[in-house]
């Protein structure tokens, strides 16, 4: 079976290093991407020179992946999601009655601040950077559209403040406040956030994710106006399921998917 792998790699990396070989040269001017194909320009110059007449968002990273790439985004969101929920197929379990939660119990030693005096200074440290981490997660979100962030930079600085607050203390005061069901609802609510978006533009009679047309029910804006205002709402979907995701994916390998504790 081990040389039946080694043979699948080595002939997969021979075929890519093959295709290498036709790839531009690195910043050829003259590139298809760059020069574009006989008499059609090239998508990276009109992503640059249009991006922001077309939907008045600055960040030319945020326009292309929430609006311009609003299908593929939409299907990495779901890969996120998926990637989630195979973590708990695989690993997930349940103890029956009168069955010890883990084989951790014997070695469990309380972590929280009141439990040990020697994690005083990281229980309280923590307990003043969560709020700080959470609030600036909350900002890369909302102001993805002007300065580098978004709803997958936003949504891994929250989820990781829920990690360390795991980390610093113990996880069943975590999931007390961020329990298992609550996180698979938030995943699944982001989801239906970026593809609800693109059924109201179906059900305005116009294209999927085709945000311009949100201005007949977006008050006190255009179809420009529209694509910006839109793309916000996707990027708060986007953050609600890598969050909710990150956290799972973390609280499950922590527990061998008891969920009972961690690390």
């Amino acid at each position: 079976m081990k040389w039946f792998g080694l043979i699948a790699v080595v002939a997969t990396g021979i075929l890519l290093m093959s295709a290498v070989q036709d790839f531009a040269s690195f910043g050829d001017p003259n590139s298809p991407a760059n020069a574009g194909v006989g008499d059609h320009p090239s998508v990276s110059k009109y992503y640059i020179t249009e991006t922001y007449h077309d939907t008045k968002v600055p960040n030319l990273v945020t326009a292309v992946l929430a609006d311009y790439r609003g299908y593929d985004t939409m299907f990495e969101t779901v890969v996120i999601f998926a990637a989630g929920i195979a973590i708990f197929a695989i690993l997930r379990s349940f103890s029956a009655p009168g069955e010890p939660a883990s084989r951790l119990d014997e070695t469990f030693r309380d972590t929280s601040v009141d439990g040990d005096h020697q994690r005083i200074i990281i229980g309280t440290t923590t307990r003043l950077l969560v709020p700080v981490i959470q609030l600036f997660a909350l900002y890369v979100v909302a102001h993805g559209h002007h300065s580098p962030g978004g709803g997958f930079q936003g949504g891994v600085i929250l989820g990781a403040s829920f990690i360390l607050l795991s980390l610093a203390g113990n996880l069943d005061t975590v999931l007390k406040r961020f329990p298992e069901r609550r996180h698979v609802v938030v995943a699944c609510v982001g989801i239906m956030i970026y593809a609800g978006f693109g059924l109201l533009c179906q059900a305005l009679e116009s294209n999927f994710l085709d945000y311009s047309v949100l201005h007949r029910i977006l008050p006190a804006t255009g179809p420009v106006m529209a694509r910006y205002h839109a793309m916000l709402g996707v990027e708060v979907g986007v953050a609600f399921t890598v969050t909710a995701v990150m956290f799972a994916i973390y609280a499950n390998l922590s527990t061998q998917g008891r969920l009972d504790r961690g690390l």
